[in-house]
């Protein structure tokens, strides 16, 4: 059985990481610290630790300007104030700029939990992704969100990385390579394409294996990057399957699915299946019931591809 562990813990294991190898990075706490296990870069760097309180839109101001000296700031906060509550700051004052500020948004998707609606995240890869210049990672687990977090700080401009706060299976290994914008095929099929991010690619792995027990080879694709995003593995695995769903814990608007849509239908337009919020808001509950209610389960996953078998013939 695969080991549990939230991303939230690999992004700080990333910026520790960072802490040691580059002075220049700084954190900037907006009150929540622990949660985002930004604490963990603050006990051992001190010194390059900023706490803002409750002042979102003002930390992003104070990371655009500690970018300008050369600084890389990470900021971090719960995503649906990251990306909503911040949004015009880091349109105007960091991706106009092209500042090299990092933006971290924690408890992304349903599956916060009993925090309900007002903390879920479930439309911040969309404000994200329709900024220029900003790049947007959803990595699928723990390690890749530490690699993610410390790959951030390698390239040049805005990035916001989302992970969560529930513990989710380990898929990858540290030889398993991260590039930024370069999807990781961890699946090969020949039937189906499953494209996923985040928590999704743990639950699209468990449909696949179901599917195969019914001779349905799917073919799983973690797209970590959805921005900029990895178009040529994309098409070429809706060449060789003719069918593709998508998965993500987000609205299915704007989303990733919207992504991957896109490139699709002005490269090679195939049947299109998306897995995902279905233009609703969330609400408070245990975890594991929000995601099935929600349809964000290995279950639904299968559906969708059992649908899209259908629909494609």
């Amino acid at each position: 059985m695969a080991e549990l562990k939230a991303t939230r813990f690999g992004y700080g294991e990333g910026l520790l990481i960072l802490g040691e190898k580059n002075p220049n990075v700084v954190a900037i706490g907006l009150d929540i610290t622990s949660s985002t296990t930004v604490n963990m870069f603050a006990d051992k760097y001190p010194d390059r630790f900023i706490s803002l309180g409750i002042a979102e839109q003002n930390g992003m101001g104070v990371a655009a300007g500690l970018s300008l000296v050369g600084k890389i700031p990470f900021v971090c906060t719960y995503g649906v104030f990251a990306s909503g509550r911040c949004w015009e700051q880091i349109r105007t004052t960091i991706c106009y700029n092209e500042c090299n500020v990092k933006i971290g948004g924690g408890h992304g998707g349903i599956s916060v939990g009993p925090d309900g609606a007002t903390h879920q995240a479930l439309e911040e890869i969309a404000l994200m992704r329709v900024l220029p210049n900003m790049k947007v990672i959803v990595p699928c687990d723990a390690i890749e969100t530490r690699k993610a977090t410390v790959a951030s700080a390698e390239i040049q401009g805005p990035v916001y990385i989302r992970f969560g706060r529930e513990p989710i299976p380990i898929i990858t290994d540290e030889k398993m390579p991260f590039i930024i914008g370069k999807a990781n095929v961890l699946r090969k099929g020949k039937d189906i394409t499953i494209i996923a991010c985040g928590d999704m690619v743990s639950e699209s792995l468990k449909a696949a294996a179901i599917l195969e027990k019914e001779n349905i080879s799917a073919e799983i694709i973690n797209l970590h990057t959805i921005k900029p995003i990895d178009e040529e593995t994309i098409i070429k695995s809706a060449k060789k399957t003719g069918r593709v769903v998508t998965v993500e814990e987000h609205q299915i608007m704007g989303g990733m699915g919207s992504a991957v849509a896109e490139v699709l239908s002005e490269n090679y337009p195939v049947f299109v299946t998306r897995v995902g919020i279905m233009d609703k808001f969330g609400e408070s509950g245990k975890p594991d019931e929000l995601l099935k209610e929600y349809g964000c389960t290995y279950e639904a996953v299968y559906k969708a591809v059992k649908k899209s078998m259908q629909k494609s013939k």
